[in-house]
């Protein structure tokens, strides 16, 4: 009987710490030794969907009017726990992700509650020791499918919230299930990488996953209107005349064409493309240029080195230079 509590206790140490372990090359993970595990689900054009296994996360909160300023003054406090500022004064390596909760619904001009979490190595999942600071706290992330949706470049609170609203939609266009309440903010990289950054939003899916091609025909907005056919039409007769082929038409006061000072020739009428066109490809907009650019000089960036300094990695990783700032 004490064998078998014992071989019960093992599998659930194997099961918590097994969801964390070491950094691969095909891992978004390349800048820590341990990341967080996954088995994926299926995949589509627009999102995938991920099976996460039961994790523990060293977490606090944060209120402030803007994410990034919310998940900087998180991420000072989780990084000086994984630092030393614990019972013993163990010092432990930098993981991947970092989870930021972000709630759906936010009033304007009142702060928001920003959760930021670090998931503990394995070697600390099952005891991990305890903060020193009373704002710290552990969370049990339990088992649990979510659709997850990544794009580049820098997590600022207007492209998470871009890249969520586009999940969403196309969430609500499958037909899929999953908590509307929050979301999660999802970084892999630190201030100092450059190029080939990771980002990525999770919904967490409610019953079974949802994976349909995201390409399926959906109903056009506005029917096309199409001339009805004629008897007499037949596929070697030209088409009726058209907005777009046919030339001017005389005056209804005209009575021939001899009448007319001019003939049609000596005038041929504009094509109407060019009229309805005019000039609307002379302007181009730009809109996620403009909302990066926009974003990034309100400060915004949760992972700017504005924050986190410019120093120096240490034998560490670069997150752990620019938060110890």
């Amino acid at each position: 009987m004490a064998f078998l509590s014992m071989f019960a206790l093992a599998a659930v140490v194997l099961s918590a710490g097994g969801s964390v372990g070491p950094s691969t090359n095909s891992s978004f993970c390349t800048e820590s030794k341990e990341c967080l595990e996954y088995q994926l689900v299926c995949k589509t054009d627009e999102y995938e969907v991920r099976h996460y296994s039961p994790t523990r996360w060293v977490s606090t909160d944060a209120e402030a009017y803007f994410m990034g300023v919310g998940a900087a003054m998180a991420f000072r406090r989780l990084f000086q726990y994984i630092t030393g500022a614990n019972e013993g004064g163990f010092q432990m390596e930098m993981t991947a992700p970092v989870l930021v909760r972000i709630q759906e619904e936010t009033r304007m001009w009142e702060p928001a509650v920003y959760s930021l979490s670090f998931p503990l190595p394995a070697a600390y999942q099952e005891e991990p020791p305890a903060p020193t600071s009373d704002k710290l706290y552990f969370t049990e992330m339990p088992e649990m499918d979510v659709y997850v949706r990544s794009y580049g470049g820098w997590m600022l609170s207007v492209t998470s919230r871009l890249h969520a609203h586009l999940l969403n939609k196309e969430l609500g266009r499958v037909g899929a299930s999953y908590n509307h309440s929050f979301h999660y903010g999802v970084g892999y990289d630190s201030p100092l990488k450059l190029l080939n950054r990771h980002n990525e939003v999770w919904y967490v899916a409610e019953g079974d996953p949802v994976c349909k091609d995201p390409q399926e025909p959906t109903p056009a907005h506005t029917p096309r209107v199409t001339p009805p056919n004629s008897p007499t039409d037949s596929p070697t007769e030209p088409l009726p005349h058209t907005l777009y082929s046919s030339p001017a038409l005389p005056p209804s006061n005209v009575s021939s064409p001899s009448s007319s000072p001019l003939a049609p020739s000596d005038t041929p009428a504009a094509p109407a493309s060019s009229a309805l066109l005019g000039s609307s490809s002379d302007a181009p907009i730009q809109v996620s240029q403009d909302l990066t650019a926009n974003s990034t000089a309100s400060g915004s960036a949760i992972w700017s080195p504005e924050y986190v300094g410019n120093g120096t990695a240490g034998g560490g990783s670069a997150l752990e230079a620019g938060a110890a700032q």
